[in-house]
């Protein structure tokens, strides 16, 4: 009885962590939204409005019980972008879900799926100051 239990958990615990379909859709890198110096890319700008995937790593959470998080392309422990948008890193993105977010360790790489938004734009829950980021959003261990 025991090792049918285990299996079954187990094979649950499998289907929860699966990509779902979406995830194998192109995955972009953080890195090609901007060209050198900061300026937002043709790539970036050609996708405005359209849904895209995005892999990366989630950063510490802003506060708790929110529906935006910050994507990293490398783990980071402590808050890199906790400026205005004069001086938004080029290597995160925020990310806006419908549904408050479940986080993740930051050192867990991950795809995020929704639609590009471009220009400034403050949270009004949090005051963190976006230039670009992806709305209603959905993310899955790719």
């Amino acid at each position: 009885m025991f090792r049918r239990n285990f299996l079954s958990t187990g094979l649950a615990a499998s289907a929860l962590l699966a990509a779902p379909a979406w995830a194998q859709d192109e995955v972009q890198k953080i890195r090609d939204l901007y060209k050198r110096g900061g300026a937002l890319s043709d790539m970036a700008t050609q996708n405005k409005g359209k849904r895209i995937s995005f892999e990366g790593y989630m950063a510490p959470p802003l506060k708790a019980e929110s529906k935006l998080f910050v994507l990293t392309n490398i783990p980071m422990a402590v808050c890199p972008f906790c400026g205005d948008d004069a001086e938004w890193p080029d290597n995160i993105l925020a990310i806006y879900t419908k549904r408050n977010v479940e986080y993740l360790d930051y050192n867990i790489k991950f795809v995020a799926r929704g639609i590009l938004e471009l220009g400034s734009f403050r949270d009004p829950d949090t005051g963190f100051v976006s230039l670009i980021r992806l709305t209603d959003a959905t993310y899955a261990l790719g």
